[in-house]
């Protein structure tokens, strides 16, 4: 059936309507992403600090000696997990010495973010994460990626919580950005690689 000329809006009424819907639509993207980012900078101004077992694993970025001390005080952090391997950098020495001082056992396993792990690096961290005293705290950079696949296989190979729960782990909500081609997407590559190894049905 072919409906009159007259029947709808002219086409030149239309198309101000999409350009608006168009315009509306990139304002709201961009609130979005000001939110984000905000949201982002501020998990990193207090550490990325999070928990993830109770009394079990925490998670953090880089933190400060004072902030060590902070944790060791409310949470009994007993071990700390440097992701980011030895330095002769200041940083390095002084999260040594502090531990030292703290009573805290402190342990290197160098992790890069951009880089997949191996199967062998993902069975010696569940197994150092199983042996360690506890509470754990597991750290890296920025607390987004590395801390993520740490704090993933606790959950799921350790705690036992599921696949969703683990895989939380690694999104947004701690920084991560779990997107084809992003510095960390290794991080993701691995995780799916190894699915079906910690009995997830492989997606």
């Amino acid at each position: 059936m072919t409906l009159p000329a007259d029947m709808g809006p002219p086409a030149d009424a239309r198309r101000p309507l999409s350009r608006h819907i168009r315009r509306g639509l990139g304002w709201s993207l961009l609130g979005v992403l000001v939110l984000l980012g905000g949201f982002l900078g501020i998990e990193q101004l207090v550490g990325n600090f999070h928990t993830v077992v109770a009394d079990e694993l925490y998670r953090s970025a880089q933190i400060d000696a004072d902030q060590l001390a902070g944790l060791k005080a409310e949470y009994g952090i007993a071990t700390v997990i440097n992701l980011r391997g030895p330095s002769s950098k200041p940083w390095y020495q002084r999260e040594v010495a502090t531990s030292r001082a703290l009573g805290i056992t402190h342990v290197d396993f160098q992790l890069s973010a951009g880089r997949e792990l191996t199967q062998p690096q993902v069975e010696a961290l569940i197994a150092l994460m199983r042996r360690s005293p506890k509470p754990i705290l597991v750290h890296c950079r920025g607390g987004a990626d590395r801390s993520g696949i740490a704090s993933a296989l606790y959950l799921a190979s350790i705690a036992k919580a599921g696949e969703e729960p683990a895989e939380w782990q690694m999104s947004l909500f701690y920084g991560h950005f779990p997107i084809p081609f992003f510095p960390a997407w290794a991080m993701d590559q691995t995780w799916e690689r190894i699915e079906p190894w910690l009995g997830f049905p492989d997606s």
